[in-house]
């Protein structure tokens, strides 16, 4: 059986697949080649990460497509739906790379509260010749210690940045229309487990409530932060998205960043990718990373040996 690992896949995810006998094609095939390279090559399945697009052109020039893998958790770039209902297993890996985006969740934060996104633009450009000025420009950095962490969605992801939030001394409120309460596990090195209960709250309480806000939920016909969102907040209320883009309305943002409503923003995702509105880039009270939440090898290793798992176990226990 043929594997098309179009986006790549780690190497341990690699071995394991050819080990189980399977021909893992690495060959990056562009989009409008797709269908007619999977129904060439009779490929069994084909894994993507954000980049392809699945839709159902392309499900119906492959029939024999057996399994769809998204190396990730969002899959909005598959139609899913359509292909589950033309036989085709949708896999994903949603564990995977929640400590990796979280991890960078606190990045933005961290550099945040103590302006180092801008402070790496300046240093370089004028340290040498305003440092006092520079000095003085960022002394006015906060502690995240005692602060409140809003979590808007208390998935993998949420919960992930809900225990080092918690470990850092913040207090947590989420807010998840499927999850009412939780208890976050934190593991220390010495094999002590802590359980943390954290009743979610209803998402206009949360923005209120919250001096610095996080989101974690999938792709959303419409902003879930806008203009009225924010008149609600805190002034001076820090806003980090590394979910999807379109989930915050970046004019409102850039706006609300202008007026000091918002104290800064760190965005990983945006509206327009791969072309990020040049006003959002240019803002210098955006922290800005491009889209790299699970890019990191821990992540990819992960993805890789759990996409492979998966797929072993679905073929193999098809054969039997």
């Amino acid at each position: 059986m043929k594997v098309l690992a179009n986006d790549g896949i780690s190497q341990n995810g690699i071995d394991a697949l050819e080990k189980a006998g399977f021909e893992v094609i690495l060959t990056k095939v562009a989009q409008e080649q797709l269908p007619k390279f999977l129904a060439e090559e009779k490929v069994d399945v084909l894994l993507v990460r954000s980049a392809t697009q699945v839709r159902k052109d392309l499900i119906d020039a492959c029939p024999n497509l057996k399994i769809i893998g998204r190396g990730g958790v969002g899959m909005d770039n598959i139609d899913v739906a359509y292909a589950r209902n033309k036989g085709i297993k949708v896999i994903n890996t949603p564990a995977a790379s929640s400590a990796s985006v979280a991890e960078l969740v606190f990045a933005h934060l961290f550099g945040g509260v103590r302006f180092l996104y801008d402070a790496n633009r300046n240093m370089p450009l004028s340290g040498d010749t305003k440092f006092g000025e520079l000095k003085k420009n960022y002394s006015k950095g906060v502690e995240l210690r005692g602060k409140t962490l809003g979590i808007v969605g208390m998935g993998k992801i949420g919960k992930e940045v809900a225990k080092i939030a918690l470990g850092i001394g913040m207090k947590v409120i989420g807010s998840d229309d499927k999850v009412g309460h939780t208890d976050i596990a934190l593991h220390f090195y010495n094999g002590q487990i802590v359980n943390v209960p954290i009743k979610t709250e209803p998402f206009n309480d949360l923005i209120k409530h919250s001096d610095f806000i996080t989101l974690h939920v999938p792709a959303q016909e419409k902003p879930l932060i806008g203009k009225q969102e924010i008149a609600q907040m805190k002034d001076g209320v820090a806003i980090i998205n590394t979910s999807r883009g379109g989930i915050i309305d970046e004019v409102a943002l850039v706006d609300a960043l202008e007026s000091g409503k918002v104290s800064f923003a760190g965005l990983d995702v945006f509206e327009n990718e791969p072309t990020p509105a040049i006003k959002v880039l240019m803002d210098h009270r955006i922290s800005l990373s491009p889209h790299i939440g699970a890019a990191t090898n821990e992540a990819q290793d992960r993805i890789g040996t759990e996409l492979a798992e998966q797929i072993i176990s679905i073929l193999k226990r098809e054969e039997a």
